[in-house]
């Protein structure tokens, strides 16, 4: 304590000492016993208050026993179920805690864990994932104040996170407890599938399956792809201890639309003790991308075969060419029409596609009838003359409706049309390419792109487009950039879709251990994006339906529907205030990782044991893991001293103090009749 604290409560004891003698004892000629009673009581109660007045702090030593923590780290994942060793973890952790001896010498917690940490002492091995590294790093954290020790009592089959083989504390000393059957028996298993989330109709699409093989013997099965329980698909594999491992490519022919089911199989192992990774189900959602598209003209050319050639690269493109006086023309039939040279022959033709708002490719040339071109359509107007123009491509490096690689028309051969001046009569046109006359670039179009998502028109302002598909050729040894480019060309004219007000966002397919979640966006009539949206979602199955609401989340609007049970479920989102809808489907295909493992990983555990700098731990070795811990020195209890500086106003017991000597004195001098 201080000088001058210790000199204020002398001062105070010397005040309170005249302040009782004054009142009690100056010029008292009776000093009886009852007047040395009150001096006492007045002189202690002024003691105390000035005491308290003055505030000294108290310093004063307390004691703790601190034991060190034993973390019973214990997984809960489906695994341990499936390798049925619930009930040796339930026994290995009741063989912990009912030790008396480690009871005195530890404070024993159990945390559990699969896909995240949990506390608590229920273990009902439910999780259908498991994350070692990350239940390690929870709970070091959570006891890096005190020494602890941490039991891992598991069967080390990690399904997910970072390799749990390297975990580094610093802190705190990790045993590995291995439970389970550690032989490794000879195992096939289907490890990996590639494929591809959508595929076309009437196409094929390919699906890689990845098949390795543990064992000393050579084995030989069969690799098989069902729909529907019908093989559709099968191939012989032959596997040994080295050459352990196979790729299979197969292709699958998409015949349905929608959200098709397969599963893979591996046929199993006379000697295998786990079938279950010989088995993969999966899904591929088939989309119908088809375009008809329809080539007229008055006459032959070799533009025509060229352009058919083109469309038809893609197998999703069909293409006819059909000539002016046919009878069997029904334009609706088609999402696209392209106009060769179009002439007088065209009227109706140009009457119905205008009645019908359908969208079309206009290609000119030499024999093009642009009197009748002028007349019949608002959008160009042509001041031509019969003199014939080479005209070359200069690329407008501002388009953008569309991605392509550069081509490089401009070192193509020149196209060929009418000379004059092309005047449109709107603004919206973008031109993909300018004309190049006599060497002089001008702003004129040679192909152009007119019009928004309602309605599209094309144009080329030339023919003999066949000499740039044979310049392409000769360039690249290969048709694929004029091919792609004019393919492209097609597809955005093709393309009739409005922006949708609603749109979703959602996998085609899900499986059965993953949350199902779908993403919508909402926009008001300007299309700018609307957060008051309030969007209900109705998921139906084939025995049951239910309802969920959208919840706005990073600007956009999410449902999270959990986990679903496997099969094939149908939705409908609506906007409540205006009745916008959308409506979908998705599959969820049934898988489980943790079916996949036949026995405990002990290699991962021993070398977690070894990056630790402890040693690995075996089910019927319990006992001797307790015993080690209880005779290293550096796990017994360590008795902990604290030093506290208390200010003396916090002892409450000295103001009651005070108040029962001013209560004793008042009470003694009413007895004595003194008030």
């Amino acid at each position: 304590m201080e000088l001058s604290k210790i000199l204020f409560i002398a001062l105070a004891a010397l005040i309170a000492l005249g302040f009782a003698f004054f009142q009690y004892l100056y010029k008292s000629r009776k000093r009886g016993r009852d007047t040395y009673i009150l001096f006492s009581l007045r002189f202690f109660s002024v003691f105390i208050l000035l005491l308290l007045l003055i505030n000294p702090k108290i310093g004063f030593t307390s004691y703790k026993l601190e034991k060190p923590m034993l973390i019973l780290l214990a997984d809960d994942s489906w695994s341990i179920n499936h390798l049925k060793q619930e009930d040796s973890l339930k026994l290995i952790l009741e063989s912990f805690k009912s030790n008396e001896k480690l009871n005195k010498r530890f404070d024993l917690v159990q945390y559990n864990f699969g896909k995240e940490l949990k506390s608590g002492d229920i273990n009902d091995f439910k999780d259908t994932e498991t994350n070692i590294f990350s239940a390690l790093e929870g709970v070091e954290a959570l006891s890096k104040k005190r020494k602890s020790v941490i039991a891992l009592i598991s069967d080390g089959n990690q399904t997910s996170g970072r390799n749990f083989e390297y975990f580094n504390s610093k802190n705190t000393e990790i045993y590995p407890l291995v439970i389970g059957d550690t032989t490794q028996y000879p195992d096939l298993e289907l490890t990996r599938l590639n494929l591809n989330n959508y595929a076309f109709l009437d196409n094929r699409f390919p699906v890689e399956a990845f098949i390795s093989y543990s064992g000393e013997d050579a084995v030989n099965t069969r690799f098989v792809i069902k729909e529907n329980e019908k093989v559709i698909f099968s191939e012989e594999v032959s596997l040994d201890n080295d050459n352990n491992s196979v790729i299979i490519q197969a292709e699958l022919p998409a015949t349905n639309l929608g959200v098709l089911s397969y599963k893979a199989e591996i046929a199993p192992l006379a000697t295998e003790k786990n079938q279950a990774n010989n088995i993969k189900s999966f899904a591929i959602e088939v989309i119908d991308e088809r375009t008809e598209i329809l080539l007229l003209s008055a006459m032959s050319h070799p533009d025509l075969g060229a352009i058919k050639k083109a469309v038809e690269t893609n197998k999703q493109r069909q293409l006819a060419i059909k000539y002016i006086g046919e009878n069997d023309l029904i334009l609706e039939d088609y999402q696209l029409v392209i106009l060769y040279q179009p002439n007088a022959g065209f009227l109706s033709v140009f009457e119905e596609l205008k009645k019908n708002n359908q969208n079309y490719l206009l290609i000119t040339g030499t024999k093009t009838n642009w009197n009748f071109i002028n007349n019949i359509q608002d959008f160009i107007i042509k001041d031509f003359t019969n003199q014939n123009q080479e005209i070359f491509a200069v690329r407008n490096p501002n388009f953008n409706q569309f991605q392509f690689e550069d081509a490089v028309f401009s070192n193509f051969p020149p196209l060929e049309d009418k000379f004059g001046n092309i005047e449109f009569e709107s603004n919206s046109i973008e031109s993909i390419y300018f004309q190049e006359i006599e060497n002089v670039e001008t702003t004129q179009p040679l192909l152009a792109i007119q019009g928004n998502a309602q309605r599209k028109i094309g144009y080329i302002f030339g023919e003999n487009i066949w000499r740039w598909r044979s310049a392409s050729f000769l360039e690249d040894k290969s048709f694929e950039a004029f091919d792609n480019f004019f393919g492209k060309l097609v597809q955005n004219l093709a393309s009739t879709k409005q922006r949708e007000r609603l749109t979703l966002d959602y996998e085609s397919f899900f499986y059965e251990n993953e949350s199902a979640i779908i993403n919508a966006n909402f926009f008001d009539q300007n299309y700018q994006f609307d957060p008051k949206a309030n969007l209900l979602i109705t998921v139906e199955d084939s025995l049951n339906s239910f309802e969920s609401q959208f919840i706005l989340k990073n600007n956009t609007y999410q449902v999270d529907l959990g986990g679903l049970p496997p099969g094939i479920y149908t939705f409908q989102v609506n906007e409540a205030e205006t009745g916008l809808s959308r409506s979908g489907s998705f599959g969820v295909i049934s898988y489980n990782i943790e079916q996949k493992f036949i026995s405990a990983n002990k290699n991962a555990m021993q070398a977690l044991a070894e990056n630790s700098g402890t040693r690995i731990f075996y089910q019927n070795q319990t006992q001797e893991f307790i015993n080690r811990l209880l005779n290293a020195d550096k796990y017994k209890p360590v008795q902990k001293s604290q030093q506290k500086d208390v200010p003396l106003i916090d002892w409450f017991y000295l103001l009651f103090l005070l108040v029962l000597i001013l209560a004793i004195e008042w009470f003694y001098r009413k007895y004595k009749g003194l008030i």
